[in-house]
């Protein structure tokens, strides 16, 4: 990846979310990080490295503002609905705006994406309905296929799962000769999936224009990074089949456009998979079924605070003169209504007809599953008695 000396690049930060090179109980030798470039731009007190800033056009930079308000609007909405018992289980992304968002600025409507489920800020931006979303996260059987025209695979539910797939739609791009991509992520727990190395060992080996990124969030659930790998630099991971790889401050949103930007650049040069690991923080829930608590202390959190992604892109659009105190709350004010309008036609949708999960089965009914349709619906009438 394009980046300057190391020093230049590693963020403000890394001392604190960088795993030190040092040796473990389980590793006698330090960690090698000298051909893994760190990629930062944008540091936590909003100050851009001059030499490394794409200079995006403004309407761009507002652009990707908004998505990333946007994001976390409908994230908090969200959060309240579960609470108040209107919406399912569902998983924030407080503090991980940049990372979601950057990662798909440089995809065009012809390439794909396959996202994890902490990754709707991305896919609201790539074309889907947010009420459609909330459809999704009720548990509707309607919300999970993706709307018509939007080249995404429904988010993955089981850990990793949707690597492999991802790679498959790469080869369909290599047999076909078309000049796009996919973008995939995954979270740090999932880079422990054997899934996902079988899918970056045959991306490197046949040249998939794929570009793998991994959240590296802090946490697999409950799970800390040093609990599950003696290697905590999962960019490493990629090198290891041969894939360039980098590390990015995923807080950092221009970062995560450039260097996503130069992956898919790559993929459809035919020079093959990139791996990111974007590192990042979850400052909220695993899921609503979560209690963090649990543990980690508050201490942990409260650094990531101050590395909030959308506190230090307002900072940069502010010196540019493109932000002030009162475009920015007119933002909010405006997301806010807009998912307020998305969850009013989310509550207007119809309820599920529990009749209907005989119908999708075969193109003839069996007679052993008619008479237990007829069973089934028979004590729905009677809640649940059998006469």
């Amino acid at each position: 990846m394009a980046t300057e000396n190391q020093d230049k690049t590693t963020p403000a930060s890394e001392k604190e979310v960088a795993p030190p090179n040092t040796p473990s109980a389980m590793n006698t030798s330090p960690i090698d990080l000298g051909h893994i470039e760190v990629l930062q731009i944008l540091n936590e007190h909003g100050e851009v490295d001059t030499g490394l800033d794409p200079n995006l056009c403004d309407e761009t930079l507002l652009h990707v503002y908004r998505a990333m308000v946007l994001a976390r609007v409908f994230d908090q909405r969200m959060l309240t609905m579960q609470r108040q018992g209107r919406m399912g289980t569902f998983a924030p992304n407080l503090g991980q705006e940049a990372c979601i968002i950057g990662q798909v600025v440089p995809l065009t409507d012809n390439d794909w994406y396959a996202p994890s489920y902490r990754s709707f800020g991305a896919q609201i931006l790539r074309g889907w309905p947010m009420e459609h979303l909330m459809r999704l996260w009720a548990g509707f059987h309607d919300g999970f296929p993706p709307p018509e025209n939007v080249n995404d695979l429904p988010f993955s539910i089981v850990i990793g799962s949707h690597v492999l797939p991802a790679v498959g739609i790469g080869m369909g791009m290599n047999y076909k000769k078309k000049k796009d991509c996919v973008v995939v992520n995954y979270g740090d727990g999932a880079s422990s999936q054997g899934a996902v190395s079988e899918a970056l060992n045959f991306a490197a080996v046949y040249k998939v224009p794929v570009v793998f990124i991994c959240e590296n969030n802090g946490w697999a659930i409950s799970t800390p990074i040093q609990k599950q790998t003696v290697n905590e630099v999962l960019a490493t991971r990629g090198s290891a089949h041969g894939i360039p790889s980098i590390r990015v401050d995923g807080n950092d949103i221009l970062a995560m456009i450039c260097a996503t930007q130069e992956a898919v650049a790559r993929a459809k040069n035919g020079q093959g998979p990139t791996l990111i690991e974007a590192l990042t923080y979850r400052m909220s829930l695993h899921t609503t079924a979560d209690d963090p608590t649990v543990y980690r202390k508050d201490s942990q959190v409260e650094p990531w605070h101050c590395r909030c992604p959308i506190a230090r892109f307002e900072t940069y659009l502010k010196n540019k003169q493109l932000l002030s105190d009162e475009s920015i709350k007119t933002t909010f004010e405006n997301c806010e209504n807009e998912v307020i309008v998305a969850r009013d036609a989310f509550y207007a949708m119809p309820d599920a007809d529990p009749s209907e999960i005989f119908d999708y089965l075969y193109e003839s009914i069996p007679e052993e599953l008619k008479a237990q349709r007829d069973e089934y619906l028979k004590r729905l009438r009677n809640k649940g008695e059998e006469s």
